[in-house]
């Protein structure tokens, strides 16, 4: 019997944090104040582990965040090179089920492989494992870290292709109140504000952004038709954050997030958009024994209509696609001593979702088709990190319980007759995987770095059981999808020649086994299925220098993957929409207080829109600009600019049917910061 995750089960989350919000330190009233004068509220997790940097880390700050060119969090993330899209385009201008990041070339369908983490939350999606990047503002987060290694700890299955971790900006980092507003040379407009007042020993922050267009064309102009049209869209999200003391060294974090997504791609009529409403509570214990508790909620949806290129009338309206995510975790450091970081966890995940479509002969409603089922993951983890002296070891083991349940396709003729009802076995397994690396600081200027690990992908309920179109192509799905498995190495060395100066190199092999690609059948026709693997090796190098007011830094990645499926005609070929070259740098001024200036270049090598590597997504070099110039009082000028060579770039190529990314666009608009 299938089990059905209801949001009702879960809505007392934020209604039980809410009740706490009035004073919850005044049980602590009696303590000394000289105990209370000690009290810092972060709203952060707790330290990060002395051996992280074995995973090779790479930081992205809030500055960086507030100067990319187009104000979204995917331009931020585009300046560590090997992140990646499945496709090219922006939450602008591409269907949202496409939004899967990962990093070092081991993509092939649209589905994360990279964990992404919001104040320790998973962001993706419960039904498409799609991250829901134009609720991600930018403006909102203190910094992000990606960690390009395998990973474990907490969540960490799915990190096959490492973790992306966002942490919120604190009320002192965002001010009492912050906001801006901008509108480009096509009149898109973009609005977005926060307001953080300190409460009792705590804080809240309050915040909103809407983004809306006309958009601009993606077809080409020569492949236009009357029922071409702009990539139009209207976005926004609201976000509630409340953080306090609830002892000395204990913090309580609440978290909301609502946001709604729409866009229309290519055709009148091929609308296609998301929406979503995430609750999350946090608690947090810094004292002698130190814990992090996590509870979340998430009720996604997600609709989709499918245009015919030949006759302009739907073929295919998937109207909604309900789903439910739900978990938390449980992480202990007890006191072993100075010299280690033991952590000793628990998660678990649950994702429950259905696609409901209607589908269409001669553009009429001919029928109905409902898929979906019910993914499970429990987790066991245990990771320590010791320090001898110059060296640092670190070590862990996870053990996961996955279940694939509830499965089913059903479909009905108008009158809501069965005409087919199938119902898929169940599938449930154990699986350990771990990981180890050291970190040697061999000379006061020299860091040297290995690591190795293991770790587990489940297939999503989007790759189990919904079918797809993108004109001309059928991509079907297969509820008999196993887990994807990694196994991965690396070495590098950070290197200080001076102070404000770091540079890093890396070498990897990852190899995930049992990959889930999009395996073509024939012209017209791909299905997702478990090749032998996706083998990616490569070299990775970082740089970043902070000179007094300028500040340079830049990454360049190359990667040489491979899908390993004997027999096949794709075996030996490169993964689908993965480049060999991958390159960022940016330059920025700071003159005075206020005052930044800042240019990005970004480079993406030659792409493949199939995994026959026959239709090809060429090389692409785009420049952007940044300036924020103070005016009176708390008001700045803010002048943005994308791709401003023009440059053409091709996000999809389906037999010469192709769409084009951003073209050049120039915005204005004025920011106030009142601290």
């Amino acid at each position: 019997m299938r089990q059905t995750i209801s949001i009702s089960r879960f809505s007392c989350l934020p209604l039980v944090a809410i009740s706490l919000l009035g004073d919850p330190a005044s049980a602590h009233a009696e303590a000394a104040d000289s105990a209370a004068q000690q009290i810092v509220v972060t709203g952060n997790g707790l330290a990060t582990p002395p051996a992280t940097p074995a995973y090779n880390v790479q930081e992205i700050d809030r500055d960086r965040l507030l100067a990319t060119a187009s104000g979204r969090i995917e331009d931020a993330l585009s300046g560590v090179a090997g992140f990646q899209q499945f496709r090219r385009s922006d939450s602008r201008a591409s269907n949202p089920s496409a939004q899967g990041v990962t990093l070092r070339a081991l993509g092939g369908n649209a589905t994360s492989r990279s964990l992404v983490l919001l104040d320790g939350v998973p962001m993706a999606d419960p039904f498409f494992g799609h991250i829901p990047l134009s609720a991600l503002a930018p403006e909102r987060l203190s910094n992000i870290r990606v960690t390009k290694g395998g990973g474990s700890g907490a969540f960490g299955a799915g990190a096959v292709a490492g973790t992306i971790e966002l942490t919120s900006a604190s009320a002192r980092e965002l001010g009492l109140f912050n906001a801006q507003g901008l509108v480009d040379d096509r009149g898109d407009t973009e609005l977005s504000g926060t307001v953080a007042p300190t409460l009792g020993k705590g804080f809240a922050v309050v915040s909103g952004r809407w983004d809306r267009g006309p958009g601009f064309w993606t077809t080409p102009v020569d492949q236009r038709v009357p029922a071409s049209v702009k990539a139009k869209y209207e976005s926004w999200s609201a976000g509630l954050r409340y953080v306090t003391p609830i002892a000395p060294d204990v913090e309580l974090q609440v978290r909301g997030l609502a946001f709604d997504d729409n866009r229309t791609l290519r055709f009148a009529g091929a609308d296609t958009g998301t929406n979503g409403q995430d609750g999350s509570i946090r608690v947090v214990g810094r004292g002698h024994w130190q814990f992090d508790a996590l509870g979340y909620v998430q009720a996604r949806n997600f609709y989709n209509t499918v245009i015919s290129a030949s006759t302009f009338k739907p073929t295919l309206a998937q109207r909604s696609t309900p789903a439910t995510g739900a978990g938390g975790k449980l992480e202990l450091r007890p006191p072993v001593g100075a010299s280690h970081v033991l952590r000793l966890g628990a998660d678990w995940r649950v994702a429950e979702g259905h696609t409901n479509e209607d589908t269409y002969k001669a553009g009429v409603v001919s029928g109905h088709r409902r898929a979906g089922g019910t993914n499970r993951n429990l987790g066991l983890y245990a990771e320590d990190d010791w320090t001898l002296g110059a060296v640092v070891l670190t070590g862990g083991v996870r053990a996961d319980r996955t279940s694939i349940s509830g499965g089913m396709l059903q479909t009905s003729d108008l009158a809501g007759k069965l005409t087919s009802d199938k119902v898929y076995p169940e599938q449930s397994d154990w699986s350990v995987s771990g990981r180890g690396g050291v970190v040697v600081h061999a000379l006061p200027q020299i860091d040297v770095r290995a690591a190795a690990y293991s770790n587990l992908r489940q297939p999503t309920l989007n790759e189990l059981y919904r079918t797809f179109t993108v004109f001309p192509i059928t991509t079907l799905a297969n509820p008999a999808l196993g887990n994807e498995r990694l196994i991965g190495y690396e070495g590098g060395v950070d290197w200080r020649p001076l102070a404000a100066v770091t540079l890093s190199l890396t070498g990897f092999d990852n190899r995930v086994r049992h990959a889930i690609a999009n395996v073509t059948i024939d012209a017209t026709t791909r299905q997702r299925q478990n090749v032998d693997a996706i083998h990616a090796q490569g070299v990775e190098f970082s740089a970043r220098a902070a000179l007094g007011k300028v500040s340079l830094g830049g990454s360049l990645s190359y990667t040489d993957a491979k899908v390993e499926a004997p027999g096949q005609a794709f075996d030996g070929k490169r993964p689908s929409q993965t480049p060999r070259w991958a390159a960022s740098a940016t330059a920025s001024w700071r003159p005075a207080e206020r005052w930044n200036l800042a240019v990005t270049l970004h480079h993406v090598g030659l792409q493949y829109e199939d995994d026959l590597q026959t239709d090809a997504l060429k090389a692409a070099t785009t420049l952007d600009a940044f300036a924020q110039i103070p005016l009176k009082g708390a008001f700045s000028l803010v002048l943005r600019g994308e791709n401003l060579f023009d440059a053409t770039v091709v996000t999809r190529n389906a037999g010469g049917s192709m769409d084009y990314g951003t073209p050049r666009t120039v915005w204005a608009g004025l920011r106030i910061a009142v601290r």
